[in-house]
């Protein structure tokens, strides 16, 4: 297991508050934890084990592959392709756009069940920078929003970042505009390369066994490809930019 480090960012959270947090059993984070689809906590004082917001992202990643409809092992699979010194952030953003695929599940809540699921009071400023990134519209009563859950994690991790309000509107139209062009040819792509060829070999068991595999994991597959291109393309576009490697 790790060993207690004097880093500022330390994991504090005990395995039963973890739990409670990520909205799963204690007996699940411990058989995740046999699979190796979470890391090991921190040792702290009298040996107790510390998990941080890396454990809790990783965690909202595996709920969101179930909801998807990955087995266990394809989640293994795709878990042991991601590089291995993922930020929380990171894994917010792999999270968020797996729920991107899903079917629209925007839900209706009070501020205050806004609030707990923010893990934090949240002020008129943060409700309107939350709006900015997509993540939730103001409902149809006063103090109602309609939420974007997959999002929310990684809004509020974003909300301390000092990010102007139009700033953040600039940028969402970037990414929107580039991962519609992205989204379009790779449909064509596919379309064309692949779903094409497939109807002309329709009588082939093989090939039909194939394309219904290929059809299972195709969005993950896509989504881990896009995420790791987008984020090396971002680290070097910053070290050019500004010197750093981008971290």
């Amino acid at each position: 297991m790790a060993t207690e480090t004097e880093e500022p960012t330390q994991p504090t959270l005990t395995v039963d508050e973890l739990a409670t947090r990520a909205g799963v059993t204690v007996r699940t984070i411990r058989f995740y934890s046999t699979r190796g689809l979470l890391p090991p906590p921190v040792i702290g004082a009298r040996r107790v084990g510390r998990y941080g917001p890396d454990h809790l992202s990783r965690l909202a990643l595996i709920e969101e592959l179930q909801h998807q409809g990955m087995t266990l092992a394809a989640i293994e699979r795709y878990l042991e392709q991601l590089p291995p010194d993922l930020s929380a952030q990171d894994l917010a953003i792999h999270r968020a756009l797996v729920a991107s695929w899903a079917p629209e599940s925007a839900e209706e809540v009070p501020r205050s069940e806004l609030e707990r699921r923010a893990g934090r009071p949240l002020s008129d400023q943060d409700v309107d920078r939350l709006a900015a990134m997509g993540v939730l519209d103001r409902g149809s009563v006063p103090d109602a929003f309609r939420l974007d859950g997959g999002l929310l994690r990684l809004g509020v991790e974003l909300l301390d970042v000092p990010i102007a309000h139009e700033t953040i509107l600039a940028s969402r139209t970037v990414l929107l505009e580039h991962s519609r062009a992205a989204a379009h040819e790779l449909t064509r792509l596919f379309r064309d390369e692949v779903w094409n060829p497939y109807r002309e070999r329709e009588s082939d068991p093989d090939h039909v066994a194939a394309m219904k595999s290929l059809s299972a994991h195709m969005q993950p597959m896509v989504i881990q490809a896009l995420v790791t291109a987008f984020q090396r393309s971002l680290r070097e576009e910053l070290r050019e930019a500004f010197g750093a490697d981008g971290r």
